[in-house]
């Protein structure tokens, strides 16, 4: 199709991506955002967001005039063959997802919306959402369109570009597959659908991920029991095409921007109309007893009473890759050894400044030092790389607890120091000359 006017609004993880990746496959795009300070440093060319490939994104858009950024809708809306609406949808009162910045833009710019420009949800919003937003509108000639977004942080540029399905639904199927045809020169097959099938597409989709991560975290717990191997498991499993190798790692329990929420969006939806989703609450709810699981985990490294303990945690990001602590089980577990009366010291390559109940320092060595135990919360592949036999003089306790399974049980049992992973055998927990 020939480039289309584009307005974006949002510059967060979804709508910064969204904008740039639609400038670069030709499309002219503005980006609105309400933050005078935040449109400033981007119009400049500088990307707060921690994203492999946003900032050069950006920056390419900025140079081609493909991408401008604004702040205010009303006025950018005006000559838009298409709006896009990437505005925080967060978790509202009993799980909900609170719409009330969707709500807020449509009511901003309905009126002066140009005939049958197309209203687009990319945000996760509730099934009902886009009959809402027409409502709300109150014009006929104004198609919506749901086009959920499958966006991973810290893979978002590649996961837009390469992605493994674009969804489109409304009611007005040529709104539909005119907001398809934007994504024309990616090679991925397009699901057409109504309107409410789109809107649910985007949390059915996270809450199986959910509750893959939540079963193969049970299933760890089950290894651990029976002295099996956790990582033998999975890929016996992972082997079986039904199955997939993705999102069977064990870890600390799942978290971020997106699996907390949308699971008790779900849940809340499913409540409306009086069906019981217990499988989906019952991974809800195994997501926090794994948390509780590495707490006690921690615990026993170090005698049994965390109250006094010097505890190392490296890692505080949800996941490598990204600098976000939103709803991350790193920062969970750290509350809970906090409030327990751990002293802690903290250390992430993404995160720096003041966290609350933790000192966070800039190099990896000083959560080592005087440490009864060690914890590896997040995945950075630069924990490999550390020096453990530093690591092992600099403690003061002799345990690393691998939450993530990231390190090589041999190299730390080499150094003198015992290794706990998730679901592995106990003949990898113990110092190689006491075992």
């Amino acid at each position: 199709m020939t480039a289309a006017r584009i307005v974006v609004v949002g510059t967060g993880y979804v709508g910064l991506t969204t904008g740039a990746c639609l400038a670069g496959l030709g499309h002219q795009v503005t980006c609105v955002d309400v933050d005078e300070a935040k449109v400033a440093r981007l119009a400049a060319g500088r990307v707060d967001i921690l994203e492999p490939g946003l900032s050069e994104l950006v920056g390419r858009g900025l140079t081609s005039g493909r991408l401008t950024f604004v702040v205010g809708a009303r006025e950018a809306v005006r000559d838009a063959e298409g709006v896009f609406l990437c505005v925080p949808t967060p978790m509202g009162a009993a799980g909900a997802a609170d719409l009330r910045a969707v709500e807020a833009v449509t009511a901003e710019i309905g009126d002066v919306l140009p005939p049958r420009c197309a209203l687009i949800t990319k945000s996760t919003v509730p099934v009902g959402t886009s009959r809402r937003i027409r409502e709300l509108v109150g014009r006929s000639d104004i198609p919506v369109v749901s086009n959920p977004e499958f966006l991973r942080e810290g893979t978002a540029v590649a996961d837009f570009l390469g992605p493994d399905r674009i969804v489109v639904g409304s009611d007005d199927e040529g709104a539909a597959r005119w907001v398809g045809e934007l994504y024309a020169d990616l090679a991925a097959p397009t699901v057409v659908s109504d309107a409410a099938s789109a809107e649910l597409v985007k949390y059915a989709a996270n809450c199986f991920l959910a509750m893959k991560l939540s079963y193969v975290n049970s299933i760890a717990e089950l290894c651990e029991r029976l002295d099996a191997d956790i990582d033998k498991v999975t890929e016996g499993m992972g082997h079986d095409r039904r199955i997939g190798r993705s999102f069977l790692k064990p870890g600390p329990g799942w978290g971020g921007s997106c699996l907390p929420k949308d699971t008790h969006a779900l849940l809340r939806i499913a409540e409306s109309v009086k069906f019981d989703f217990g499988m989906l609450g019952a991974a809800i709810d195994e997501n926090l007893a794994q948390r509780d699981r590495i707490v006690a985990k921690i615990a026993g490294a170090v005698g049994g009473r965390l109250a006094g303990a010097r505890i190392g945690l490296l890692g505080l990001a949800f996941k490598a890759g990204t600098n976000d602590l939103r709803d991350s089980p790193a920062l969970a577990v750290a509350s809970v050894l906090g409030a327990l009366g751990a002293e802690l010291t903290a250390y992430d390559p993404a995160v720096g400044g003041e966290i609350a109940g933790m000192t966070v320092v800039d190099d990896a060595y000083q959560v080592a030092k005087g440490a009864d135990a060690v914890v590896v919360l997040t995945e950075w592949d630069e924990f490999k790389r550390l020096d453990w036999s530093y690591m092992a003089e600099m403690m003061v306790g002799d345990t690393v607890v691998d939450t993530r399974n990231l390190l090589d049980p041999q190299l730390i049992l080499g150094v003198g120091l015992s290794w706990q992973g998730i679901g592995r055998p106990k003949a990898y927990s113990k110092v190689v000359s006491n075992a």
